[in-house]
């Protein structure tokens, strides 16, 4: 057994090695990267319900698949971006990429501020989501770039804490600032343009502090890039072999259930808040958030768990109990009609876990099980079927939010997670067999 020594000379962030020519205020322009990230990840789709309520007044009846929608055209934008956005990085410099990301997610908060039809919210999701691919893909990059290769699970480990105080500061405060406002004496309009134009103001000021605080220049690129189109072709092959597309199946899980709490919790809440109990739509986000940030506080709490469990036992069983989290938390919200009850809490604190759990643990296996000549392949269909995971939340979650349950949404990824949890369960049950008769 191994152990790692610092090289002499070396410089460390947090006992976190780094790469060459890398330096502490790097990273921590890094890690604010990664906390605001989240942050304006989970902040737009959420305070949504908001605009859609009390700004467009748009018929509760329609605004799941409405919401569904602009999810989904948002992925659909991520999708098509990354790729741009990877290859303009090379050549322009990952600073500048990464400003122009947070500078495009600026312009399209303050676009939701004054979007008065569902265009001009499509509109805004399109510019907005185009920035968060921008940002989402350089904080890849950006790792590969500082942290050297022995110190990235620790590094990870540490981008996974700031994702869940950014989370954790949109739900608690965040989406408390259309109620704020509105305290204030602004009617619902003014409070939306107030709230957004706020936070289009502080990812400007982030676009600038990234600009100045990333690393200059351009990195070195001697690998040569596979074209996506064959590493699609590649990666699909590797599916014949049932552990990777397992990992494919729970990528779907884990993705997806992200995009479901992300769009749809806030939107039952703000819905049942105003129709049943009477609050304003801002009064009834605010409480939403609250709740949700438990949700958010499980994930946190729990990560580090489900990271030591993945290495303790059998990569696959460490899925399924991750699974069987997620199909108890989602399949328990078909009893709950309040979201605000004691029930919805205990569901959402199992989803919180089940969502952190799954990331953590699809993403171990296929780093394990994936072949090294293949392995940027096999992982770029991993995330695509992540994204594709979030675009079947988006569109059969919100329909089946207009027209059956308000937990419809969480009910049908509960679903899918107990048949990938049946899935798991048979390859663990052939792998111990396999094994034993070896």
């Amino acid at each position: 057994m191994s152990t790692q020594h610092s090289i002499p000379g070396e410089r460390t962030f947090l006992s976190i090695r780094l790469n060459q020519g890398t330096f502490t205020g790097n990273m921590l322009t890094f890690y604010l990267c990664c906390y605001a990230a989240i942050m304006l990840a989970t902040f737009v789709p959420q305070t949504q319900p908001f605009l859609l309520g009390e700004v467009l007044k748009l018929d509760p009846s329609k605004q799941g698949m409405v919401s569904g929608n602009l999810n989904f055209w948002g992925e659909i934008v991520i999708i098509l971006t990354v790729g741009f956005w990877g290859s303009m990085s090379d050549r322009v410099g990952r600073r500048l990429v990464t400003a122009i990301g947070f500078l495009l997610t600026a312009a399209g908060i303050v676009l939701y501020g004054v979007a008065r039809d569902v265009n001009g919210l499509l509109l805004a999701r399109v510019i907005y989501s185009a920035g968060i691919a921008s940002v989402s893909t350089m904080m890849i990059t950006l790792m590969a770039d500082y942290v050297a290769n022995a110190s990235r699970g620790k590094a990870t480990g540490l981008l996974g804490i700031m994702n869940g105080l950014g989370a954790m500061t949109a739900a608690l405060f965040l989406l408390k600032l259309p109620a704020i406002f509105k305290g204030g004496g602004m009617d619902a309009e003014s409070a939306a343009i107030a709230t957004y134009s706020t936070m289009g103001g502080v990812t400007a000021a982030i676009a600038l502090l990234m600009f100045i605080g990333l690393r200059k220049g351009v990195a070195n690129q001697e690998a040569k890039r596979v074209p996506i189109l064959r590493q699609l072709q590649e990666g699909m092959q590797e599916a014949r072999r049932p552990i990777i597309a397992l990992a494919y199946a729970a990528s779907f899980v884990a993705r997806g259930n992200l995009a479901v709490v992300g769009t749809f919790f806030t939107l039952w809440a703000t819905i049942y808040g105003t129709t049943v109990l009477g609050m304003s739509a801002a009064d009834a986000l605010a409480k939403g958030g609250s709740v949700v940030a438990i949700s958010y506080a499980a994930s946190l709490l729990s990560a580090p768990v489900f990271g030591i469990l993945a290495d303790r036992i059998n990569r696959i069983s460490a899925l399924a109990l991750t699974l069987t989290i997620s199909a108890v938390g989602y399949g328990s919200t078909y009893f709950v009609e309040n979201p605000f009850s004691a029930g919805s809490i205990a569901a959402l604190i199992l989803i919180g876990m089940a969502e952190v759990g799954c990331i953590i643990t699809s993403g171990v296996l296929i780093a394990e099980h994936a072949p090294d000549r293949l392995r940027g392949s096999v992982v770029g269909v991993f995330t695509l079927t992540g994204a594709i995971g979030i675009l079947i939340a988006s569109v059969v979650g919100g329909y089946l939010f207009d027209h059956w349950l308000k937990s419809g949404p969480f009910v049908f990824f509960g679903i899918i997670s107990f048949a990938v949890l049946i899935w798991a369960l048979i390859l663990r049950r052939s792998d111990a067999a396999g094994t034993q008769a070896a």
